[in-house]
């Protein structure tokens, strides 16, 4: 990691850690769970504020988005794209489950902002390595 990416490496971990906080509460359903592990488990929203802070932060270091882009921008902004990804396919797993009352909403919302943060990322790291972003064209 650069210096100029030590920031978001501080956050990256920070979320990683909340992302085993998520996995504790998907692998403890509310309807069949006992209210000790319900407590142990659940989701603090204070994790999702703290993720738009970031994400605020580094969102006003960006130029506007006026495109739709590709995942581009460097190794770095590729491998954040490739998570966003990743993070969207989790997203839609825990949807379902949220809808069923079998995990706290919050679990949901926090990893809805997470692919919102790791876009955000995936493109502050392209600005900071001067790389460009693929801008999105329609087929003819």
């Amino acid at each position: 990691c650069t210096d100029a990416h030590a920031g978001v490496q501080d956050q990256l971990e920070e979320i990683q850690s909340r992302l085993l906080d998520v996995g504790s509460a998907v692998a403890t359903p509310i309807d069949s769970s006992s209210e000790s592990k319900l407590k142990r488990v659940q989701f603090n929203a204070e994790s999702t504020s703290q993720l738009e802070a970031w994400l605020d932060a580094l969102d006003e270091q960006l130029p506007p988005l006026r495109n739709f882009i590709l995942p581009s921008g460097g190794k770095a902004a590729a491998q954040l794209h490739m998570a966003r990804a990743v993070c969207r396919r989790a997203e839609r797993s825990v949807v379902p489950l949220v809808r069923s009352e079998l995990v706290d909403r919050e679990v949901g919302v926090y990893l809805n902002r997470l692919s919102d943060y790791l876009f955000t990322a995936a493109r502050y790291a392209s600005l900071r390595e001067g790389k460009p972003e693929t801008v999105y064209k329609k087929a003819s």
